[in-house]
């Protein structure tokens, strides 16, 4: 339930337990907020395949038709499509309905504006402020109320789009997907198999309560137990993320997913301003790679959102986390892992080399311990002095060969402890210091 002064927005849009923090009333009121200026739109609406995304689907709808407001449900789809479908059907502004990673008790809700960007600060805070003002609304009636319509077409409109991207057939490529439950369960076979790519696929069977459950993007060991030396792509719930599996079975995260398509970029003079925009958890192999090949990393918070922001200001067509969520801005304008997957694809198919091959030469990832502290309040963070003073005499021992962050979760109750070393032991020893001290000072 919202209670007073709690933010509605997180770092990724709305998130919380369907039907207990993230109510239909809740849903109603932010549909009603986001439709208060544009009567007489469009708003697309899609989700993942939650039990509960239905629900708050409907509640979405149903709030965007009360301001007169017309809706298309575009159903099931990866929120890639949402922002696609955006532009191509000329819609005002987009809504997915889910929670990402998060297991299936969970769901989220995540506005996109015209461009299909997600929505700034400063545009969720006038929505939020709408719905703390709460009644009176404005009240259409007759034929200014909006209607739902449903189009059975918008996932086949959304690889559509995603097939005329690639520049290459993958014809003779193996591929194995993990759809991990998720709204890339029908998408993402099917995108690859139009593309000629010999396809296997796991975790494509989603029961509304199996979403993300050990598989995807955050267990890419599922994947890397059943590949048996294909390519592996694994995706997460609402498939914004891409974690590859390379051809001997080692997980690539964002960060190298992002080393091997910037640099052969830059090869191809693709790479625009000689830039990429990272955000503070990137690797210190990251950044060292970067440097190497004479590619400028701009660093942002933790969120895509911001990624995007320096990728406007900076006008990079590359940028993304190491979570998997990589904005390609040539192809469109939000963390795609299909999209992803995609370009990936592409570089393997026009160097004619494996991932393993690729990843070994873009970059060399320095050993990283995150543990995920779980606080009674993570806002205490800032003013624990002991904590930062922990991560200062961490900062001080591991001199140029190290890396520590400490920050609070932007969506959960947690202090994130990230430690970077010369080795795993070494990270493991100062990550478990300073965690100790968190939850000493803050649990």
């Amino acid at each position: 339930m919202l209670e007073d002064g709690q933010r509605i927005f997180g770092t990724d849009g709305i998130r919380g337990l369907a039907n207990v923090d993230l109510t239909p009333d809740l849903a109603m009121s932010l549909a009603r907020a986001a439709g208060d200026n544009i009567s007489g739109g469009t708003a697309i609406v899609g989700r993942d395949t939650r039990r509960s995304g239905e629900m708050l689907s409907g509640a979405l709808q149903a709030g965007f038709n009360s301001m007169g407001v017309d809706t298309i449900d575009a159903g099931v789809i990866p929120v890639g499509g949402v922002s696609a479908l955006i532009s191509e059907m000329g819609a005002q502004v987009g809504v997915m309905v889910s929670a990402s990673h998060n297991p299936a008790p969970d769901n989220g809700i995540k506005f996109f504006d015209r461009r299909g960007m997600k929505l700034t600060d400063e545009a969720e805070d006038v929505i939020e402020s709408r719905v703390r003002a709460g009644a009176p609304w404005r009240v259409p009636y007759a034929e200014k109320v909006g209607a739902r319509y449903e189009v059975g077409n918008a996932r086949a409109r959304y690889l559509k789009v995603l097939r005329t991207s690639a520049k290459y057939s993958f014809a003779g490529m193996r591929i194995a997907i993990d759809a991990a439950n998720g709204a890339a369960y029908k998408a993402a076979p099917e995108l690859f198999e139009a593309l000629q790519a010999d396809v296997m696929v796991i975790n494509a069977e989603p029961t509304g309560m199996n979403i993300n459950e050990d598989c995807g993007a955050t267990v890419p060991e599922a994947l890397a137990a059943v590949a048996d030396g294909r390519l592996g792509l694994s995706f997460d719930g609402d498939a914004d993320r891409l974690i590859a599996i390379d051809e001997e079975g080692v997980p690539a995260n964002g960060d190298v997913v992002m080393a091997v398509i910037a640099t052969h970029l830059k090869s191809q003079g693709k790479l625009k301003n000689d830039l990429v925009v990272s955000t503070v958890m990137a690797n210190l192999g990251f950044r060292q790679a970067m440097a190497r090949a004479g590619i400028e990393v701009v660093e942002t918070q933790v969120g895509d959102r911001y990624v995007l922001e320096a990728m406007l200001a900076r006008k990079a067509n590359l940028g993304g986390e190491q979570s998997g969520h990589i904005i390609q801005l040539d192809r469109g304008v939000t963390g795609d892992g299909l999209g992803t997957a995609i370009r990936l694809l592409e570089v393997m198919a026009g160097t004619g080399r494996e991932l393993r091959e690729l990843r070994a030469e873009a970059m060399t990832e320095f050993p990283q311990v995150l543990q995920n502290v779980e606080v009674g309040s993570r806002d205490g963070l800032a003013s624990a002095t002991s904590v930062w003073d922990a991560v200062r005499d961490a900062e001080s021992a591991l001199g140029e060969n190290g890396r520590v962050l400490v920050r609070a979760s932007g969506t959960e109750p947690l202090v994130r402890v990230m430690v970077e070393a010369s080795t795993e032991a070494t990270a493991s020893d100062f990550a478990g210091r300073i965690s100790e001290v968190v939850v000493k000072e803050l649990a």
